[in-house]
């Protein structure tokens, strides 16, 4: 139920919202949340959670509060956890403040709290509205929910092409399509992700580290990241390197293989496991039709907690996420250069009878990256 809210609500639920993006690179698995106690226009607490294990946004937020969390109102972007996990319940911490009301972004779809949290706040006496900014909330945690309402992660695909709509030459060279700042961006993107993933074909061909790089500008927007409990720095959460390699192909020498991240090797059953790769971590996919099930892959990965998943793969497995339904967001760079009609193309797609059948993309995001364009995009349903 969405509610009426006042100029002052409209106030500090967008506070709460940019308090919750500082956890954007570290709160893996667990949501983004944020949170700001208030009398009136006058803030008392504010809070944000850092990371898994760590204490809620609400226990900051009411810690900075102390005895003025007495009959305040609490804006929080998710719905206040009701269970014991790491951390005992945020709605439990909320009642024994005495907050007066709690005004929530959105409703968790946890099922250990879905609506939970809410029945315990109002239990309590205390009133509860929802809905004030629900969508940008949601959309901070989109692999989170994802992952909880749909069973899979959230498939952002990452894409680089010329003008003329090719991603490398024919001998496969792409090194490098776009610029610098696109590279630095793309960093950005895989450091808010639980996870990478390719093909064995990336693999073998380009032989890729698939890691959270430093920016060599200086940046230190993933440097590091946001202060914990005692106030040591959170460096970013290295993203698990997920590979899709059917026969197990992957060499000995590749990057994919050092210590630098975990990694998952994701293969058929019949696979013959050789030496190098017998103590990595492994998984068996069916195999319908003779290619590894990529909604078993998502399912897998959803298994694991991997709430938003960074694709950056050739042709074949990122037309394929495409054409199964399985790609929900393009992050597409493009470069003001030209390949020519013998480099290799953007997404290997089934060919369409007609022009109604054309893919359509609905654009969210377009703006230039040093001398490149990028466009986020998501398929239209």
């Amino acid at each position: 139920m969405t509610e009426a809210f006042s100029s002052i609500d409209h106030l500090h639920m967008p506070h709460a919202l940019r308090l919750a993006e500082r956890g954007l690179y570290t709160t893996q698995p667990n949501p983004r949340v944020g949170c700001v106690i208030a009398h009136g226009e006058r803030v008392v607490g504010a809070g944000f959670h850092a990371r898994a294990g760590q204490p809620h946004a609400e226990v900051f937020a009411l810690r900075e509060a102390g005895e003025a969390a007495r009959g305040a109102t609490a804006y929080v972007t998710l719905e206040p956890c009701a269970h014991f996990g790491r951390t005992p319940p945020c709605a439990d911490a909320l009642v024994a403040a005495g907050v007066a009301r709690v005004v929530i972004a959105a409703e968790d779809p946890f099922p250990q709290v879905a609506g939970n949290g809410i029945a315990k706040l109002r239990a309590a006496g205390i009133v509860v509205e929802t809905g004030l900014l629900r969508e940008p909330a949601r959309e901070l945690n989109i692999g989170f929910f994802s992952r909880i309402e749909s069973g899979r992660p959230w498939v952002r695909v990452k894409l680089a092409m010329s003008l003329d709509g090719r991603t490398a030459l024919a001998n496969g060279e792409s090194k490098w399509i776009t610029g610098e700042a696109a590279r630095a961006d793309v960093q950005r993107w895989r450091a808010r992700s639980s996870a990478i993933l390719t093909g064995s074909g990336t693999v073998l061909a380009d032989n890729p580290r698939l890691t959270v790089r430093p920016l060599e500008d200086g940046d230190s927007s993933l440097l590091p990241g946001p202060a914990g409990e005692e106030g040591e720095a959170f460096p970013p959460a290295k993203p698990l390197r997920a590979i899709l390699d059917r026969q197990l192909r992957t060499p000995a020498t590749s990057h994919v293989l050092d210590s630098d991240a975990p990694t998952l090797l994701m293969h058929a059953a019949n696979a013959s496991v050789p030496a190098h790769l017998r103590a990595v971590d492994r998984v068996a996919l069916p195999e319908p039709s003779g290619h590894l099930d990529l909604h078993a892959a998502l399912a897998e990965l959803a298994r694991r907690q991997i709430n938003e998943l960074h694709v950056e793969a050739g042709p074949t497995l990122c037309g394929a996420l495409l054409s199964a339904g399985l790609a929900d967001e393009l992050l597409l760079y493009i470069a003001p250069v030209l390949l020519g009609d013998m480099a290799r193309p953007l997404l290997a797609l089934p060919p369409l009878a007609c022009m109604a059948d054309r893919w359509r993309l609905r654009t969210l995001d377009r703006r230039m990256v040093g001398e490149d364009i990028r466009l986020r995009l998501r398929p239209e349903l």
